[in-house]
């Protein structure tokens, strides 16, 4: 998901079947990148257990869960997530009309590519919504060290609808791409 890339062999936009522009929904994070897709530079790590509490937030019981972790879980015991709390690269944001509520998450990535690198947000956001990033930048020195940071959303302007953005983390070697669904109600 991460190095997909979203233009089409020419370098315009990947169209839909109507020849417009396709959006977040009709082309998910974009078309694989097979070459990239072996040496991302980061990655989100997300395991089976980060899993057990949003299950159990959306209502499934203890055996449901169970069965699906193949482990004895007791969702009474567990603190539910949403879906925005899981560490996924991807994300997706419903802002409000009239609201000057932001709505933030927290992301941890993995490096897995040099030992030492230094990667540089760069946030794309369509007009009606502002984005900020904490920290800008992330600054590995080993394989495997783990960096998190925050991304606040705030509405902006009046429109309304489905729209998209994206987070970028560059580096010298690398771009890691993060797609953005966000909701304008």
């Amino acid at each position: 998901m991460t190095t997909a890339y979203v233009t089409d062999n020419t370098g315009g936009p990947i169209l839909d079947e109507l020849h417009h522009p396709a959006d977040l929904f009709a082309v998910g994070a974009g078309h694989v990148n097979p070459r990239q897709a072996i040496d991302p530079g980061l990655v989100y790590d997300l395991t089976q257990e980060d899993y057990v509490p949003y299950l159990c937030g959306l209502g499934y019981n203890d055996s449901a869960v169970s069965a699906l972790t193949r482990k004895p879980v007791r969702c009474s015991s567990l603190k539910s997530i949403s879906q925005g709390e899981l560490n996924y690269p991807s994300i997706s944001v419903k802002l409000r009309a009239n609201s000057s509520k932001s709505v933030s998450y927290t992301r941890t990535v993995t490096n897995v590519g040099k030992p030492t690198s230094i990667y540089a947000v760069k946030v794309d956001m369509p007009k009606g919504v502002t984005a900020s990033v904490t920290p800008t930048t992330l600054s590995f020195k080993k394989v495997n060290q783990k960096k998190s940071f925050s991304i606040s959303f705030r509405r902006s302007g009046g429109r309304s609808g489905r729209v998209s953005g994206q987070l970028r983390w560059v580096s010298r070697k690398h771009v890691v791409r993060s797609p953005i669904s966000i909701l304008l109600k």
